[in-house]
């Protein structure tokens, strides 16, 4: 599962957009030896209230056979299950089976009727005689599913545990395909068939889905047959013949247009790569998707283990309830994943495809035991988009990357709470899809690879596959798995960031000794009260007169000073040399040593934090920042064009013109929406008019051209409104975000028909509906009674059909308008009254329409607010 953890900056203070702007030594000193026999506090592990172990195993399901069909009308699923299965050890004369919320017709074994209990979502079938575990038995279930006639929760990960989801299934929603498709993670996917409905049941698959001709369908496993019927439907025939766990099932309908691709296994055979699209989408398909054939054959080849399944399909749907999930050889994505190849030029979805993929090895293949271990397989999927990254793109921009996973960690951590990775003693399982079995999970393994080291890392994970493969497995199975190749017990590794919580918190400073010829480093971890001691095994660079010197370094006491003999001038000290530790760190170094740092590291985030630290008043900070300009790395080019904004005159001035080149030309569009940002307070008004203007016209991405708007709305707004008219016809979400957010700040009463016609059609996908649901808000806030009503039917609308968030976040819109809607009837009672004592009876007649009009628009905005649940209110601040 790829959760999409999406911060909506839209609070409503005004509900206005924002306008404001190493070469590694193998050696070890004695020095980093003598701390390794220290005694060593654990983090702090929490002794847990309550303990969420895996589900006890009574049965083992061998294949389950499903035979659908579908009244779409109602929304029902009409299924036969045929399910094969047998005690897992003692012997037993009944069958348990998850089943929620649906009718039970029949259930029968070889013909003869059996007897069964059905309550609380719970399926008790009496079997004709009692089995031992060398005995199989098939069952067989008539029942039909009603989805949307249960209760249903979610959380903010998965945002709805319905399990099948028939949007818009009788055609009364606009410009929405009709489509059915199953959401199966955590427990759901029993909403749709009986089954043992838990991460450690696995069993294989076949399913018969009957639907008119004129859909497409998609399911695990091999599309064995296609079978027209006399009445004009067509019964598809899926099989997987390798069990996974029952939440990997997976089911899709719809009129999709399927594109080809394929990948060519080391066999010299070939896998079918199908993209599953809406029609309007096939033409960029492969644009969007193309990289999966290249993804897999990489995967295959790094770990050692050839991709296990018979296929891959990827399909985006309407209405998902997350971001993107791994069901085995048929992975569901958002409408998000929809971009068409201009918007791909700004971004793409490459890190959550390889992320879905990963999980084939990391979740499908082995998967985790109870929802406890979750990190086993989100930890490694979120991994795989460093090492895709790593491969892909340079080193630089995995590691540009992980920095924004930790402050996603960082973050979730602070809004939620910290706990252990494995962790037994959550309150709901959905809470496990965080930032720490994501986020945390997926840097923890970067600091064991760089502790073991490569080889034994990646054979580590090897064997770790291959012992468990179509087994369900806990962190315990893969710190053997490290031990058996490393020869070292861990431990103490897996204790500390798998059991226990937090992160280190340190503070580092550095002495150079001239007269000793040493450099000491000394390390203040300030997390004890909260997490405990870490030990730390650190790689610390040193730069002397012999050049550059890495050597390990165990920080493992409250406060710890190592001492590393030098040649000549200390010029720099690297802690951390290699970039791995998750940590927070206050540095204490001299400016020439950050100067001497972005000249000679090679790590991008070793440059970055010299980049950003070298302060403006050093001599080196202009010509560092002007250098950072020039850098391959798109990244730091962008953090240096927001040193030269920081800068004195002078130094900005001599810079202005390669900032300028940089908003026209450089090759990645988020360089250019910084340059173009930045240059807003580094030129003139007129030549900044002139620059955005140029830019609209000219420049391909999206993206740059919103940022070149939004800096002209500034200086000419007039001008912004034109650029924008000419806009409104972009086939592009991101670019009709850009329109409706200046709109919003400077439209008059005939923008409302924009905002009318965006939400009328297609063209606005997933999260971005916020932002110009937002920009709405705000647009309407500033209109008479008249036009801001014709926005009512958009937000009910919307609330109705766009889904979780956009429910989470209509209180919000609604009760700011109402709130506003209230101050602007005192202030035309005001008019009313002034223009009666002025004895201009027109003005009053308007001021009391303009009364009529809004006390008639705030009764309906307290009967949408009064329709909201309770715990919406204020949801989303």
């Amino acid at each position: 599962m790829k959760k999409i953890f999406y911060l909506v900056a839209l609070v409503l203070v005004a509900c206005q957009p924002k306008h404001s702007d190493t070469e590694h030594a193998a050696s070890q000193s004695n020095d980093s030896k003598s701390n390794t026999t220290a005694e060593i506090s654990e983090p702090t592990q929490d002794k847990p209230k309550v303990y969420h172990a895996s589900r006890t195993v009574l049965t083992d399901l061998i294949n389950t056979k499903l035979e659908v069909s579908f009244d779409w009308t109602k929304s029902w699923l009409i299924g036969k299950e045929t399910l094969q299965a047998k005690p897992h050890y003692y012997a037993s004369n009944e069958l348990i089976l998850d089943a929620k919320g649906m009718e039970i017709k029949h259930v029968s074994m070889t013909g003869k009727t059996l007897e069964y209990d059905y309550k609380d979502d719970v399926l008790t079938i009496k079997l004709d005689k009692t089995y031992t575990r060398d005995e199989n038995f098939t069952v067989v279930i008539d029942y039909i599913a009603k989805p949307d006639e249960r209760k249903t929760g979610g959380s903010n990960a998965i945002t709805s545990d319905k399990g099948l989801y028939f949007i818009n299934p009788r055609g009364e929603e606009a410009n929405k395909m009709p489509q059915i498709w199953t959401q199966g993670e955590t427990e759901s996917n029993s909403v749709w068939f009986p089954t043992i409905d838990s991460p450690n049941s696995k069993t294989k698959q076949e399913i018969y889905i009957t639907v008119q001709d004129k859909y497409a369908t998609l399911s695990n496993g091999r599309l064995v047959s296609s079978t027209k019927n006399a009445d004009g439907t067509r019964t598809d025939y899926w099989k997987q013949d390798l069990p996974h766990a029952p939440y990997l099932f997976m089911m899709g309908v719809g009129e999709f247009k399927v594109v080809k691709d394929a990948y060519k296994r080391p066999d010299g055979s070939t896998m079918e790569v199908n993209y599953y699209v809406e029609p309007q989408w096939e033409k960029d398909a492969k644009a969007i998707f193309g990289e999966t054939p290249a993804m897999i054959g990489f995967f295959s080849q790094l770990l050692g283990v050839e991709y296990p399944w018979d296929k891959y399909s990827q399909i985006i749907v309407r209405d998902y309830v997350s971001g993107a999930m791994e069901n085995t050889g048929a992975v569901i994505f958002g409408e998000y994943a929809y971009k068409t190849q201009r918007e791909l030029l700004d971004e793409n979805d490459n890190s959550t495809i390889a992320h879905e993929l990963f999980h084939h090895w990391f979740g499908d293949l082995v998967t985790c035991e109870s929802w406890s271990n979750l990190t086993l397989n989100e930890s490694f999927a979120n991994y795989s988009q460093f090492l895709w990254d790593e491969h892909r793109h340079g080193l630089d921009e995995a590691e540009f990357q992980a920095l924004q996973e930790a402050a996603g960690y960082f973050a979730s951590a602070d809004q939620g709470g910290y706990h252990n990775l494995v962790w037994f003693d959550y309150k709901s399982r959905e809470d496990m899809f965080d930032g720490h079995s994501y986020n945390k999970g997926g840097r923890i393994l970067h600091m064991l690879r760089k502790y073991i080291g490569d080889d034994a890392f990646f054979q580590g994970l090897k064997n770790y596959l291959k012992q468990n493969q179509f087994k369900a497995a806990e962190f315990h199975q893969l710190r053997l798995a490290f031990e058996e190749v490393s020869g070292e017990d861990l431990n103490w590794f897996f204790n500390q960031w798998y059991q226990g919580k937090g992160h280190p918190i340190l503070d580092v400073s550095y002495n150079a000794d001239a007269a000793a010829n040493t450099v000491s480093i000394t390390v203040n971890q300030k997390q004890i009260k909260e997490f405990g001691l870490f030990k730390l095994p650190i790689d610390v660079t040193v730069y002397d007169d012999r050049g550059a010197t890495t050597t390990r370094q165990w920080f493992n006491d409250e406060s710890t000073t190592v001492s590393i003999p030098t040649t000549g001038t200390v010029k720099n000290v690297i802690f951390d040399a290699e970039a791995m530790l998750l940590c927070k760190m206050e540095e204490k170094k001299d400016p020439s040593w950050y100067a001497f740092q972005w000249n000679n590291s090679k790590h991008y985030i070793h440059r970055k934090n010299a980049l950003q630290k070298i302060p403006s008043s050093s001599p080196e900070a202009a010509r560092v920042a002007q250098e950072a300009l020039k850098d391959p790395f798109w990244d730091i080019r962008s953090t240096a064009i927001e040193k030269i904004g920081k800068m004195s005159s002078d130094n900005k001035t001599a810079s202005i013109n390669r900032v300028k080149q940089l908003a026209t030309s450089d090759s990645v569009s988020a360089v250019r929406v910084a340059a173009i940002t930045a240059l807003a307070g580094m030129v003139s008004g007129p030549e900044l008019e002139q620059l955005c203007t140029e830019i609209i016209q000219k420049d391909q991405s999206y993206s740059v051209i919103s940022a070149a708007l939004l800096q002209l709305s500034k200086v000419n707004n007039k001008a912004a409104l034109e650029a924008c008219k000419r806009l409104e016809n972009e086939p592009s979400s991101k670019m009709q975000t850009g329109v409706a957010m200046i709109y919003a700040k400077y439209g008059d009463a005939d923008q409302i028909a924009y905002y009318e016609k965006i939400f009328q059609s297609n063209v606005v996908q997933g999260f971005d509906k916020l932002g110009v649901l937002n920009s709405m808000t705000f647009f309407a806030s500033r209109q008479e009674p008249k036009i801001q009503r014709r926005t009512l039917p958009i937000f009910e609308s919307e609330y109705k059909t766009g889904g979780m968030y956009t429910q989470m976040f209509m209180p919000q819109y609604i009760g700011y308008l109402r709130d506003n809607l209230k101050n602007s009837i005192e202030k035309y009672k005001a008019e009313e009254e002034k223009a009666k004592k002025d004895g201009n009876s027109n003005a009053a007649d308007i001021a009391h329409g303009k009364v009529t009009d809004a006390e008639a628009l705030l009764a309906d905005y307290e009967k949408m607010m009064a329709g909201f649940p309770k715990e919406e209110e204020g949801a989303g601040h």
